[in-house]
Formats: structure tokens, sequence, C-alpha cells
């Protein structure tokens, strides 16, 4: 993540943009995202809870030109609706600190995962 942060702008934007939009992507997901969007109820969501990922989605990409970022692993459902309503009051330079921030979470999670690390549970 000190990588990260000592790149430019554009280079975090770039990295900021090539994560899927949570619940309603058409992208096809890795196996890990797959996972993490199941355990946090997105794959399963209502006909209205879809639709309201898609509004918040779409709000969130035109005020800030990048998809909403945040560890789903961590959160419920209804926290993750939460974090998009609190999340869309911010500046755009405080939301891409925070979805690099939650870059940094998911990351570390997985690579906990893949070395079996107990000390990071997920």
């Amino acid at each position: 993540m000190a990588a990260v942060r000592q790149a430019s702008e554009d280079e975090q934007l770039g990295l900021i943009r090539a994560h899927p939009e949570l619940g309603v992507s058409s992208v096809p997901l890795s196996e890990a995202s797959d996972a993490e969007q199941t355990g946090a109820g997105l794959k399963t969501l209502t006909d209205d809870e879809f639709k309201r990922f898609a509004a918040l989605n779409a709000a969130y990409r035109e005020t800030f030109g990048f998809p909403f970022i945040i560890c789903v692993r961590l959160h419920s459902k209804a926290e993750i609706f939460a974090a998009f309503a609190t999340r869309l009051q911010n500046d755009a330079a405080a939301e891409r600190a925070q979805a690099l921030a939650e870059i940094g979470e998911i990351t570390r999670l997985r690579v906990a995962d893949l070395l079996g690390d107990e000390r990071w549970p997920g």
C-alpha cells in the first residue's frame, strides 16, 4: 500500500476504476470478489434492493468518477447501504483516500487468506 500511496493521482484513480460496481455489476467477478459479495448478501438482492444499489452506484460514480469500494467482507448489506449514504457526502479527495484504504483492507484480508495467517482473520 505504500507504493499505492506514492503513486500519482492518475495511477491511483486507475486502480480504483478497475474495481466492479457492487451488487449490480455485469462484469465477471474474480472468485474472491464473488465469494465476498455473496457473503455480504449482494448476490441475492431483492428487486427493490437491486434498484437501490443501481441508483446509489450511479450517484456515486457521477459524484466521484469511480465505483464505490468497500471491504464487503467486513460489512453487512445494511452497513453497505449506510456507507453509501454517508460517503456520498464526502469530497473527492476524502473519497479517493477512503477507496484506497478499502482496497488496502481487501488486499490485506486476501493475502492473509492465501498465507493462512490467523493473526488477521477474515
